[in-house]
């Protein structure tokens, strides 16, 4: 084994060492299982340095991220008393430091991908090393997906390791063929758990703050405080800042800080001083931050979800899972006995996801698709992957490479798409940067992709515009490397385009970002900042932006639900830009539409981009078929009662429903669900040239409805469903077919007098419901058995009512007696 410079302290991973080398011996694949605090990171590329059949070869680590990967290198360079760059060496997108010497090249996920998809074979690399395979990135997906297959296809002699700490170490060994795992021992001091229950309601920052001042008057130590984003992070440390002593010192954490941020943040607090460092999940793994030995976790995390409907990722804060909240709590143990406190109930943690989602599950694949179509690969599921990328988020992402022109029908990489996967940009940024630079337009793109892929670079404004203008004017190291690779993206673009000079105008920021995003051109609603977007997709600004008060935007980032999106990043467009842009993609038509309202036909000339309305006017509703059927459907919304029923139509529709109740299905079903189903059939007809609802008549909503009733049955309706009952005194009594339980007939009493049978309809089949009512009109009985009454309840009705009414008669047999409508004349 090779023999450092100095002799580090002994750490757990040391003791299964041997085992690690023997099973690299026998086999070209292992699982390496090891907690946080194990060594696993630093010791065992080390240790493999000297294995015979890595010969000369390099042994490639890989880091989820930037930080990681520096400290990794950092300490391993240390152990042999070099510098980075030397045998240990660094490849990142900012400070790569490798040398004709370097045996170990530590490189960040994303490095490796474009490593091996330029060379399939890994000349001269004898293992890759994938680190913290737990956080399952889709960078690490898909490179061991390609580290496998170039494995079994081309270097079977190939060595991959794949080491975690919280992992289904099973579950990985059979996707490596059933490689051996090794599981270590971690060396972790005991950790006290406290629950502090966050109150419902309160704000994370709040409850944040609160925790860690409780922390820090409790305990000794510096403090790790785990918070979902830099947002949170910023508004913590400000809190903070007036109350605690110049003795604490309050250091934030998180991707987008320059290397001399996150150093101070890493670093021990100085003597005599304790140190609150706020950080992202960032902190979670494969730093140890001296000092610390506190942690208070809010117990979320900010994870990206893809939405492939609408082809856009937004950020979306959700509980961290179990393994994570347990890497955290193991931070306070990692250098002495420690003490996590927890924002949330014990209850709660068992509630808990068990692993964090991988990445591939919830990502924007489209760049994976185009690796995989570079690597000579045109469905993706055909790779080792530990969870296979889901079909949705495929098919949005070859529809979208497609629409790059950057792969073919087939799925097979097009000239374009080489010249987008030559550049290390997302194939939308890439694809924007091409395409300037076929307009000259190279630099200014390659800048603005420089900002938006490098976060925190101009500054954390919504308006990219200004973001890139800080971006040029910044001195600082961070700014100086990133302009220098945006410059070398823009030769590279230029190369592959001739870098001519075109006829469309990419001065401004907001043209250049919709070559990248079209479908987020976005219109104002014009009120509180509120925006739509050409995939259909809401977002708003804070109405105080100056962004607010801008016609048309393009979004580069949004974050929040599908409805009411926040927007994060954007730059203003003229309408000029989108015309000389979307010549293709712009639609003209002219749209009638139902003005709920105005309960009316508007009409207008208008020209889109998706769902973004470019410009419109009004014009004269047309009186065709169209139109007439957009009436009778917006008529449908409002409900059929808003129609001009008079009531003799409800009557005669109520008749109709009558007798396909009491005779079935030849009558029409005149039901208000079979009416709104059919009402472009039977009303649009009727009112050509209607344009709103005021213009239909009663007369043209009789005539739509009785053409529905064929001439047969109009006759029987008129004989089995009669308006009106001829009583004995010879009045015309209505009946209603509409009333609940039959069609009811209701009159007074008097009138029936003589009448031996009870009146019915439908041929006799059906009795009418006879409401009797007395001279007053108020009701006395109702019965359908008229002959039964007058032999049964006649006699206590009439001694009832015969008092009340002494004017009118009350016969004791009115089978015989005259009907009348009259009263007795006085003095009878």
């Amino acid at each position: 084994m090779l023999q450092p410079h100095a002799h580090p302290d002994p750490l757990p991973i040391d003791a299964v060492l041997p085992e690690l080398r023997a099973a690299l011996v026998a086999r070209n694949s292992a699982v390496l299982v090891a907690p946080p605090g194990a060594g696993k990171t630093t010791r065992v590329p080390l240790a493999l340095l000297d294995a015979e059949w890595l010969g000369e070869g390099k042994i490639i680590l890989l880091e989820p991220r930037r930080l990681a990967a520096r400290g990794a290198a950092e300490r391993m360079a240390g152990t042999l008393g070099e510098r980075v760059g030397e045998r240990v060496g660094l490849r990142v997108r900012l400070g790569s430091k490798i040398s004709g010497r370097t045996r170990i090249e530590v490189v960040t996920e994303g490095v490796f991908t474009r490593m091996i998809l330029d060379d399939p074979e890994l000349s001269g690399v004898g293992a890759v090393i994938f680190d913290e395979f737990h956080e399952r990135s889709l960078d690490a997906d898909l490179g061991l997906a390609l580290a496998l297959d170039a494995q079994g296809a081309l270097r079977d002699d190939l060595r991959v390791l794949v080491m975690s700490a919280t992992l289904d170490g099973a579950r990985v060994a059979r996707l490596l063929g059933e490689a051996p795992v090794i599981a270590s021992e971690g060396r972790a001091y005991p950790v006290e758990t406290r629950y502090l229950d966050r109150a419902p309601g309160s704000r994370i920052e709040d409850s944040m703050t609160e925790a860690i001042l409780r922390a820090l008057r409790a305990d000794p130590g510096s403090v790790l405080a785990f918070l979902p984003g830099q947002g949170e992070i910023r508004r913590v440390a400000t809190l903070l800042a007036d109350r605690v002593g110049a003795e604490v010192e309050v250091a934030p954490l998180y991707g987008a800080l320059s290397q001399s941020e996150q150093d101070r943040a890493v670093a021990p607090a100085p003597s005599g001083r304790r140190k609150v460092v706020l950080a992202t999940s960032i902190a979670e793994t494969s730093l140890t931050i001296e000092g610390v030995r506190i942690v208070v976790d809010s117990g979320l995390s900010r994870v990206p979800l893809y939405e492939p409907g609408l082809g856009l990722t937004r950020l979306v804060t959700a509980r961290a899972s179990r393994a994570s909240v347990d890497q955290r709590r193991g931070r306070a143990g990692r250098t002495e006995p420690g003490i996590c406190h927890r924002l949330w109930s014990e209850a709660a943690t068992n509630a808990l996801e068990p692993f964090t989602r991988p990445e591939i599950l919830a990502a924007d694949l489209s760049g994976l698709v185009l690796d995989c179509a570079a690597w000579g690969v045109t469905d993706p599921g055909r790779l080792a992957f530990l969870d296979p990328p889901p079909a949705p988020a495929l098919a949005e992402a070859r529809g979208m490479l497609r629409d790059l022109a950057a792969i073919d029908a087939d799925g097979r990489l097009t000239p374009t798409g080489e010249a987008l996967r030559a550049l290390p940009l997302p194939p939308r940024l890439a694809r924007m940067v091409v395409s300037a630079a076929a307009q000259g337009a190279a630099r200014p793109a390659a800048r603005l992709a420089a900002v938006l892929v490098e976060r925190g670079l101009g500054g954390d404004g919504v308006d990219l515009a200004d973001r890139v203008e800080r971006f040029v004017r910044d001195r600082s190291a961070r700014a100086e490397d990133m302009r220098r690779l945006a410059e070398g993206w823009a030769r590279q673009a230029d190369a592959a385009t001739g870098g001519a000079a075109g006829g469309i105008d990419l001065s401004e920021t907001g043209t250049l970002l919709a070559l990248a995003y079209p479908d987020r051109v976005a219109r104002s609603r014009g009120r509180d900042g509120a925006f739509v977007m050409a995939n259909g997709r809401a977002g708003r600004l804070d109405p105080a932006s100056p962004l607010a008060r801008e016609a048309f935007l393009v979004v580069a980032d949004i974050a929040g639900t599908a409805a009411n999106g926040r927007i994060l990043a954007a730059a203003p467009i003229a309408i000029e830009a989108i015309d000389a842009l979307f010549p293709d993609r712009i639609e003209a038509a002219t749209r009638v539409t139902f003005d709920r309202t105005a309960r009316a036909l508007r009409a207008r000339a208008d020209r889109r981009l998706g769902a973004v309305v470019l410009d419109e006017r009004v014009l004269p509703v047309p009186g065709d078929e169209r139109s007439a059927s957009i009436l009778a459907r917006g008529i449908a919304e409002l409900g059929l009662e808003c129609l001009p029923w008079t009531p003799a139509l409800a009557q005669w529709r109520a008749r109709v429903a009558f007798l396909r109740a009491a005779e079935g299905g030849e009558w029409p079903d005149f039901s208000d669900v079979a009416l709104n189903a059919s009402i472009e059939d039977w009303l649009a007809p009727e009112i050509l040239g209607t344009t709103g609802l005021d213009g239909i008549k009663a007369d043209d909503l009789a005539r739509a409805l009785q053409a529905l009733l064929p001439w047969p049955l109009r006759a029987r309706l008129d004989a089995e469903a009669p308006t009106h009952v001829e009583v004995p005194t010879g009045s015309r009594a209505p009946i209603d077919y509409g009333a609940e339980g039959g069609p009811v007939l209701a009159v007074r009493v008097q009138e029936l007098f003589g009448l031996d049978r009870h009146p019915s309809v439908a041929g006799g089949r059906v009795p009418l419901v006879l409401h009797l009512l007395s001279p007053a009109q108020r009701p006395i009985q109702i019965t359908r058995d008229l002959p039964g009454f007058w032999r049964g309840s006649w006699s206590a009705v009439r001694a009832d009512l015969r008092g009340r009414y002494p004017r009118h008669p009350w016969p004791e047999d009115p089978l015989t007696a005259p009907p009348t409508r009259r009263a007795k004349p006085r003095g009878t």
